[in-house]
């Protein structure tokens, strides 16, 4: 009776450690995983949050400034009593020629 019950503790201190082996190959595969995929999108060339509202922010500063500056160059046209012509768009490329077949001989 006593053997049986020293080999239940013994099985059941084996598969603890077991658990516990297994709960840090876990741990480990995790922190693995988690390192190469900061590798990979470290190299995607992505941008934080921060960087990205700061652009924004940017962005719509200079569209603030360029309508601020649209009215006050339409305002001063309007004082003057002229008007400035808009700036004209390029003008698109010219298609080829389309090629003749060549003339068999």
């Amino acid at each position: 009776m006593q053997s049986e019950k020293r080999i239940f503790d013994d099985l059941a201190k084996v598969l603890n450690g077991v658990a516990g082996t297994v709960a840090g190959m876990g741990r480990e595969a995790e922190a693995s995983m988690r390192e190469r995929a900061r590798e990979w999108a470290g190299g995607l060339d992505l941008v934080t949050r921060e960087e990205f509202d700061a652009v924004k922010a940017l962005a719509a500063n200079a569209r603030e400034e360029a309508e601020a500056l649209g009215k006050r160059v339409a305002a001063l046209e309007a004082a003057l009593g002229t008007k400035t012509a808009p700036v004209a768009k390029a003008a698109p490329k010219a298609k080829p020629a389309p090629k003749k077949p060549a003339a068999k001989k």
